[in-house]
């Protein structure tokens, strides 16, 4: 068995609130659990976890699910998120690619 991770309020809020927000869409299409899930390629017992905000779930799947009931995650635009992107990388890309190693103070 995996050692349990500390996570952030903020993480467990988010991941609460992304979970409750897929419940809902999915509700509100008349779904049943295992429908999203046979729709999102996977079990039951994941949407479960997704539904409850686990936030052991794999992003990718949680993404997914929110992303089959209607849940908005970024612009539904696509050229939205292709400038978004492009923004990002250009930051990215006038920073350094390594960084010095530092203490980190996530006391919250």
């Amino acid at each position: 068995m995996e050692a349990k991770r500390p996570r952030s309020k903020v993480t467990l809020e988010a991941a609460r609130l992304l979970g409750r927000r897929v419940a809902l869409g999915r509700r509100e299409r008349r779904w049943t659990l295992g429908d999203l899930a046979e729709r999102v390629g996977t079990s039951e017992v994941t949407m479960r976890k997704v539904e409850r905000g686990d936030p052991t779930v794999a992003l990718g799947t949680a993404f997914e699910a929110a992303a089959l009931v209607g849940v908005r995650l970024f612009s539904h635009d696509a050229s939205v998120r292709a400038r978004e992107a492009e923004l990002v990388d250009a930051r990215l890309a006038v920073l350094p690619a390594r960084t010095r190693r530092r203490a980190v103070d996530d006391d919250f």
